[in-house]
């Protein structure tokens, strides 16, 4: 499995696109999993096989390789059109065209649609890659036009592997503990070895605490606390964008596009990777107080969970981990105003949290 050595595990779906390299590939796959688990590196290897060069498709610049991703919240039907347009052109260089939507789950129902047509008859020569967290957003009716290529969450083993293989100044407990907390995703494990991502990690975990240990806790600053993380994010992810493109012969506007793709998908990923973490604190005062403390996913900061477990919060964590997981899939699923829905979560998280009165 050459083509995809750089991909850890993953056994299935290595397998199965091994197969379509050696066999002849299909018109299109749909490769779905978690997020941070491999799918995107691996869509992009199984395009350098298909067309046979590995630089330019990392860079994005094979002119064979026609790249689809969301600019904000969703794809919409004109990026499908003009995939569609695209699509019709012949080969410049390879004997196929490949095309790869990324958060394909994130199509709208009109561009789900008109793609829908072209998963029906393809040109003979192009083969259309489609990655996805999830499948329930998807209509069937695309589903069952893809062969489907299934990514798993990665084993602790792989994933501490990966983490002492970046940061092997890091001691063995601290890897440990790491690699617990990325709960199988490399996208995890690569946020938590960024300083700047601790900086946040940690005022998002003082909120999260804030909520039932501080009687003036304000439901905005819990907000604030996500809200500021995910504009850091954005901000980095748009010089990265930058850098990354500098020497590059693109057109103005699709630079433009790199970019503000680049900067929207780091500051909606930043969000959304606090609130799990946020949910994965309250889920953990659940299985502390249950003697399960193997199962947090927060281990380095058993110290405190231990603490806040003494507090006797009942119920209140169990509730609140549920409420932070209804706005992270109210904010995935809808294009929500990002700074009333999380401070509208505080308000609740409070509700949830207050400290039981003491006689």
């Amino acid at each position: 499995m050459e083509h995809f050595a750089k991909v850890p595990e993953q056994p299935e779906g290595k397998r199965l696109l091994e197969a379509a390299l050696a066999e002849g590939p299909a018109h299109a796959y749909l490769l779905h999993g978690p997020a941070g688990v491999g799918k995107r590196s691996t869509a992009f290897a199984f395009a350098a096989a298909l067309l046979g060069e590995e630089r330019r498709v990392e860079a994005r610049t094979h002119p064979d390789l026609y790249v689809l991703e969301p600019l904000g919240e969703m794809i919409r039907i004109d990026d499908v059109r003009a995939l569609r347009r695209d699509l019709h052109m012949r080969p410049f260089e390879a004997a196929r065209r490949v095309y790869v939507v990324l958060g394909a789950e994130r199509l709208n129902e009109d561009a789900a649609d008109a793609l829908l047509k072209d998963l029906e008859e393809p040109p003979p020569y192009a083969v259309i890659v489609l990655v996805a967290s999830e499948l329930g957003p998807l209509p069937a009716t695309i589903l069952s036009r893809c062969q489907l290529v299934p990514f798993r969450r990665l084993s602790e083993r792989a994933v501490r592997e990966w983490v002492a293989a970046r940061a092997p100044e890091r001691s063995e407990e601290e890897i440990r503990a790491l690699a617990r907390a990325a709960a199988g995703r490399l996208d995890r494990a690569r946020r938590l070895l960024d300083p700047a991502f601790a900086e946040r990690r940690e005022a998002l975990l003082a909120a999260a605490r804030a909520v039932y240990l501080d009687p003036g806790f304000e439901p905005a600053d819990g907000a604030a606390a996500l809200l500021d993380a995910a504009a850091a994010r954005a901000r980095e992810a748009k010089e990265q964008e930058k850098d990354a493109i500098e020497d590059l012969d693109l057109p103005e506007r699709e630079a433009d596009q790199r970019v503000r793709r680049a900067e929207r998908g780091g500051e909606r990923e930043e969000l959304l990777a606090g609130l799990e973490a946020l949910e994965a604190w309250y889920r953990d005062l659940v299985v502390v107080a249950a003697g399960a403390e193997r199962a947090a996913v927060h281990a380095d900061r058993l110290e405190e969970l231990r603490a806040d477990v003494a507090l006797e919060l009942g119920e209140g964590p169990a509730r609140a981990a549920e409420t932070v997981r209804e706005t992270w899939r109210a904010l995935e699923e809808f294009n929500l105003n990002a700074s009333l829905a999380l401070e509208a979560l505080f308000v609740r998280l409070r509700r949830e949290l207050r400290r039981p009165v003491r006689a």
